[in-house]
């Protein structure tokens, strides 16, 4: 297939979805041609290596003045900061009406990439898929009440019922539309109500030969560690309470534990933590598997998410046991105790944390079946089958339409 990838971010290890899926359709054969955009000098780096790939690339800058500035337009009207934020008509502009070979289906990534979507979807040359990812009104009505920072619970809230009223209508625009999770399906089918268009689960995978276990590295003793992007508000609000709430009740008990906190752009708040002799803050790795190899614990103290959690895949697929929160594992067909360990509350994740640095046996059997779950049922290559078989229905489902003359037919190349 001849296939039109657009992501509002360039796809890279740390935006993981988008660059594992044109990996896995690039190596199945597929053409792939990426419009993205890029802010500073490393995401221009990892558009070459999008290109080393095989995928044709076309690149945009996106200064974050540009995006604030859209932002701050948008808000007299009713649609989502995000809906601007992302917003270059000189992304798509030399491909919306581009001769010659047309493209077989255009997919389009984020609710901030939607716009990009339906320009494509509203010239009716090609179907178009929107992977929304995950559930952004599930995700808003979330923080808006559990975010333990004030000023991120305002956003949230301010946003929330802009974002619930744009996805009810981006769900009925498209040709099919992707989630990570079930419960995000369920959300976005709600949204939609009976005018929503065909909503299919694509879950994420991991690179399991980039994530694996090191047999000969040594774990670091009572070594914790937290893993994500920490500017993003929920990995922000995961990390503050594991630091405020969870390791005060392990410190009194066993005070010479330490936490990793290892993720990209830390705030200022994050960074702060650092300052506590047994937490590390260190903001952008090179690569992430060793720090995760070197731990005894992978802790996901998750207090409101959407989609699957890659921070919990990626450690199990490391075999370093995980800890984490019932409502991170949503999406998951995880056995609790068996996989994984979960504990509702503080207190009880404490507990956790302490009863398993005293068992090492319990580490390695939490290890060894959190990497062999990954292997059965987080390939990247069964993501890349699947999407293309969605691809190919929605292809001939769109041929479908244009036989019997549906307003959305497929049209050939001028």
């Amino acid at each position: 297939m001849n296939i039109l990838f657009i992501v509002p971010y360039v796809p890279s290890l740390i935006r993981v979805r988008p660059y594992q899926i044109i990996r896995a359709l690039l190596t199945r054969g597929h053409q792939v041609t990426v419009l993205t955009l890029w802010t500073n000098a490393r995401e221009q780096s990892e558009v070459e290596h999008l290109r080393q790939l095989g995928a044709e690339v076309h690149a945009v800058e996106m200064p974050v003045w540009r995006s604030l500035g859209q932002c701050l337009q948008a808000l007299p009207g009713s649609d989502p900061l995000q809906a601007a934020y992302s917003w270059s008509p000189a992304l798509i502009q030399p491909y919306l009406h581009r001769n010659g070979t047309p493209y077989d289906i255009v997919h389009v990534e984020h609710l901030r990439g939607a716009r990009y979507g339906l320009a494509f979807k509203q010239q009716g040359r090609a179907p178009v898929v929107w992977d929304s990812v995950d559930c952004i009104t599930h995700l808003f009505t979330q923080a808006a009440t559990q975010s333990q920072d004030r000023l991120r619970r305002w956003r949230s809230q301010f946003e929330l019922e802009r974002t619930r009223g744009y996805e009810s209508k981006l769900v009925t625009q498209f040709d099919r539309v992707l989630v990570t999770s079930p419960t995000d399906r369920d959300m976005l089918q709600k949204l939609g109500g009976s005018a929503a268009v065909p909503i299919t689960v694509l879950a994420n995978g991991v690179d399991l030969d980039y994530f694996q276990p090191a047999p000969t590295t040594v774990r670091e003793p009572a070594t914790l560690i937290l893993s994500g992007k920490m500017s993003y508000h929920a990995n922000i609000s995961m990390a503050m309470y594991m630091a405020r709430d969870i390791l005060p009740r392990v410190w009194r008990q066993q005070p010479d534990v330490r936490l990793l906190i290892v993720g990209k752009d830390p705030t200022r708040e994050i960074l702060h933590l650092g300052q506590h002799p047994n937490i590390t803050v260190t903001g952008t790795v090179d690569h992430l598997p060793p720090y995760i190899q070197r731990s005894t614990i992978a802790v996901a103290p998750i207090t409101y998410s959407a989609g699957i959690q890659n921070k919990i895949l990626e450690s199990m697929a490391c075999a370093t046991p995980v800890i984490t929160t019932p409502q991170a594992l949503a999406g998951l067909k995880l056995r609790v105790g068996h996989d994984v360990l979960a504990a509702n509350d503080a207190a009880a994740f404490a507990q956790q944390i302490l009863d398993l640095l005293g068992n090492s046996e319990k580490q390695q059997q939490l290890g060894r079946n959190g990497r062999i779950y990954v292997e059965t049922h987080h390939r990247w290559s069964q993501a890349g089958e699947q999407l293309e078989a969605i691809y190919a229905e929605t292809i001939a489902a769109n041929r479908r339409d244009a036989t019997v003359g549906s307003p959305h037919a497929f049209l050939a190349a001028d």
